[in-house]
């Protein structure tokens, strides 16, 4: 059975749809108006091996808070509909993450309680990059929680976000989404040995 889902959220503020398939080959083909934020979920697609098509657009006349944030929800929402009851899943995962000279962890439930941990250590100084035209842009590095957050209350798991060490917010926030990815891959792939089984005790994710 194929897992796969897709969610629309349109809203006065945002305008988003994504397709997400979770046994993939890392495939992101998703119209995104932010140029680091591209790179975060095409870092995030390759190293979880999911498929991602979609597009992306929102009120970035007033900031990129709306739009990054309200991605995480529907990102999140495709997750939970792709796992349904989450049966068969390893339902936990984590991984270390190095990249140059940051240390980057993720550890991650699909346990139906969401909640987010993070970490990141931050300098809350926009990134600032040429967007094609040569005009500038940036990316609101205080939207970075705001992504994972809508993520975990629409994916219904716990995530915990760290940064080690690391001096570069590029390579930290980077990591943290490939860290992100793997632990999030282990936990959604199907455990052969669970045959098809609820993970977990009560017999259901709540």
């Amino acid at each position: 059975m194929a897992r796969t889902a897709t969610i629309e959220r349109n809203t006065a503020e945002t305008q988003i749809s994504l397709s997400l398939n979770l046994d993939g080959t890392g495939i992101c083909d998703v119209k995104n108006p932010i140029g680091f934020f591209d790179h975060l979920l095409r870092s995030f697609c390759k190293h979880g091996l999911f498929d991602l098509t979609g597009r992306i657009a929102g009120d970035l006349h007033v900031d990129q808070h709306h739009t990054i944030e309200d991605t995480g929800i529907v990102l999140g929402a495709c997750f939970a509909a792709a796992l349904g009851d989450c049966a068969g899943i390893y339902r936990s995962g984590s991984f270390l993450y190095p990249m140059d000279e940051s240390l980057l962890r993720a550890a991650v439930d699909f346990g139906g309680r969401p909640f987010l941990v993070c970490n990141a250590s931050l300098s809350g100084i926009p990134l600032v990059s040429v967007q094609d035209g040569g005009e500038e842009g940036s990316f609101q590095t205080d939207c970075f929680e705001d992504f994972w957050n809508g993520f975990v209350q629409a994916a219904k798991c716990n995530l915990h976000l760290d940064t080690l060490r690391g001096r570069s917010d590029h390579h930290k926030m980077e990591g943290l989404f490939k860290a992100a990815a793997r632990a999030i891959r282990a936990a959604t792939e199907i455990d052969p040995r669970r045959g098809g089984q609820i993970p977990s005790t009560k017999g259901v994710i709540v």
